[in-house]
């Protein structure tokens, strides 16, 4: 199944489709039979979002493009995000590749939908792109072994985790340039783990700006896989359900290129990975 938060004329619905180019099809909050919004769905677990979307099976169809698309999940206990997670992307930002990941937060108060602008700050041109695939924590827990890490993955999604790069290494710690207002693209729908290969293997992941393909990749190129992600990082702290860990980008990024190639106000970026879909936003001037 694949879920969307959405809103139309005031009112939040969530919306399910069976699979990939299947339709879907939304209950709204007041409809008879709404199951809640995703978050709350998530946080009980994979048996009530299968209800969920069995429940949603009879409602009536709704044409995503119609509808404003919501966060899926705009307050997640965690936003976990991963550094250097592909070995040509690590060398291309002047490191070598890690041998244990490398981590940093993000805030709620970052995150923006989809279709929604991300907002390149008065401060700073240097607005980068960064395709990711996020998995979504379902099953909580510490001390995960690798061999059953992906039994506490609820789903998958996409995100752009636009980056301001002078502010990213003002300071040793990269935190401030990875959190400005509307820069953290998240989106559209949460894909369930049983939907895609095992740990999301396999799949394009690949960024458009404006059209141009400007990274092109695939998830087997990450260093880090996410069973081994979420085994590392459950031996620090505690997962909760809804924790949601964005694993990474490869290479292609605007820091990189000779010249640089930072996103502007007019640009559209899209974040695209295989058997998941397409996240799209607009950039403007904060």
């Amino acid at each position: 199944m694949r879920f969307a938060m959405i809103e139309q004329s005031g009112r939040t619905g969530i919306a399910a489709a069976a699979g990939d180019n299947q339709p879907f099809h939304a209950l709204f909050e007041g409809d008879a039979g709404y199951p809640g919004n995703l978050a709350s769905l998530v946080a009980k677990g994979s048996a009530a979002l299968k209800m969920a979307g069995s429940a949603l099976a009879a409602a009536p169809v709704v044409d995503l493009a119609t509808v404003t698309i919501q966060i899926p999940l705009p307050n997640p206990p965690k936003i976990i995000c991963i550094g250097l997670n592909y070995a040509d992307h690590s060398r291309e930002s002047g490191f070598e590749p890690p041998a244990y990941p490398t981590v940093f937060g993000r805030f709620a108060s970052s995150l923006v939908a989809a279709n929604a602008p991300i907002v390149r700050p008065t401060l700073s041109e240097q607005l980068d792109f960064e395709g990711e695939l996020v998995a979504v924590i379902g099953t909580g827990g510490r001390n995960i072994s690798k061999e059953s890490a992906l039994s506490h993955v609820i789903g998958y999604s996409l995100f752009n985790e636009g980056s301001i790069r002078d502010y990213q290494f003002k300071a040793p710690q990269w935190t401030v340039g990875k959190n400005f207002d509307g820069t953290g693209a998240f989106g559209p729908v949460l894909v369930t783990a049983d939907e895609l290969p095992a740990g999301a293997k396999g799949l394009k992941i690949q960024t458009r700006l404006n059209g141009e393909i400007v990274q092109d990749a695939n998830t087997d190129d990450m260093i880090f896989d996410v069973a081994t992600l979420i085994s590392t990082l459950s031996q620090a702290f505690t997962l909760q359900a809804g924790d949601v860990i964005v694993t990474g980008t490869p290479a292609g990024v605007g820091l990189a290129r000779k010249p640089q190639l930072w996103m502007k106000p007019g640009d559209v970026c899209e974040i695209y990975i295989e058997q998941i879909g397409t996240l799209t936003n607009p950039i403007v001037q904060g």
